[in-house]
């Protein structure tokens, strides 16, 4: 019997990495979800769990994860998920500015952008 394309395994890795969970049980996470890594790997730890602590070891976003792991963003979900469940990482969602927050008047963002510029 030959295989084809559609053979290529992959759907059996991810349905192995996830544990067969298609969904993470309402996630917390969306693509600019921002994770730190709050402990080390431990021996005997999932791979894909030891590459997000040591990636996650700055603030790196749930996109960003996904795309050095080179998985779904929704596997990246399912396993933020678990490490998220045992402490192991902490999230949070970017703040938007808020009507309240006080912002620099435009003059001084157009004195800052010259400034970059001009380095």
């Amino acid at each position: 019997m030959n295989r084809g394309p559609v053979d290529s395994g992959e759907p059996d890795r991810l349905y192995t990495v996830t544990g067969g969970r298609s969904r993470a049980q309402e996630s917390p996470f969306d693509l600019v979800t921002i994770v730190v890594a709050e402990s080390e790997p431990v021996l005997g730890m999932q791979s894909e769990h030891v590459r997000i602590l040591r990636l996650c070891r700055r603030p790196t976003a749930v996109v960003e994860v996904a795309a050095y792991l080179g998985l779904p963003v929704t596997v990246v979900k399912i396993l933020l998920g678990d490490l998220l469940d045992a402490g192991r990482i902490s999230a949070r969602h970017p703040r938007s500015a808020r009507s309240g927050d006080r912002v620099p008047p435009p003059e001084t963002l157009k004195k800052v952008l010259r400034a970059l510029q001009n380095l």
